[in-house]
């Protein structure tokens, strides 16, 4: 089953389902007619965006209440969010795996083999970012940091000065310092110094 409420995904996710042999594809536009058809159907696979228009990130309740339904439920997740606090949350709802929508077609066909086969997906520089964050979870609140600050801690590990890192990011000069400031306070750093030492482990966790 796919889960989508854009046409041209529902099109796409039906011919890759074709070229990979899958028989019958149920398809929804939203959560509500997303679990009816699971409770009907029972399909082997369940793929899912995340976010549906005027309703958030309801692809995580959808998964939630999928789980609980049918504890064995095969599902993979589907989004344009990469932030890897919002993966983490994919898989603590019960997901199998999860992919990017920009994904090329062969990997996405090896995420859905995998997950109908009840094992884990995830693309390794995600893979990456969530083990960072679930080795850093004991001793600085990481997963506090949105994905755009996570990505201004890591440039700085690198060296980064701050018109450079608004250059890399699109942003401002004056944004870039609102959120190392913002950085800071949330990971409890008094100076700057021992930001640029958090930032530096960090980065080399980062290709």
């Amino acid at each position: 089953m796919i889960v989508d409420d854009h046409p041209i995904v529902l099109q796409g996710f039906r011919l890759l389902a074709e070229e990979a042999g899958i028989a019958r594809v149920h398809e929804a536009r939203d959560i509500v007619a997303a679990y009816r058809t699971f409770h009907r159907h029972r399909p082997g696979v369940v793929v899912t965006d995340l976010s549906f228009r005027d309703d958030g990130l309801s692809g995580l309740s959808l998964i939630r209440r999928i789980r609980a339904l049918e504890p064995e439920a095969r599902i993979l997740a589907l989004s344009m969010h990469r932030d890897p606090v919002i993966v983490a949350r994919v898989l603590e709802c019960g997901a199998l795996g999860f992919v990017l929508k920009d994904t090329p077609a062969a990997a996405f066909l090896e995420a859905l083999e995998a997950v109908a086969n009840g094992r884990s997906y995830l693309p390794h520089d995600i893979a990456i970012e969530i083990a960072m964050l679930n080795a850093g979870a004991h001793d600085l609140p990481l997963a506090n940091l949105s994905s755009r600050e996570m990505q201004i801690l890591v440039l700085i590990g690198k060296g980064k000065p701050y018109d450079e890192i608004a250059e890399i990011l699109t942003l401002n000069y004056r944004s870039v310092v609102n959120a190392t400031a913002t950085l800071r306070s949330k990971l409890g750093v008094g100076s700057m110094a021992e930001l640029m030492q958090i930032a530096a482990s960090q980065a080399r966790t980062r290709p």
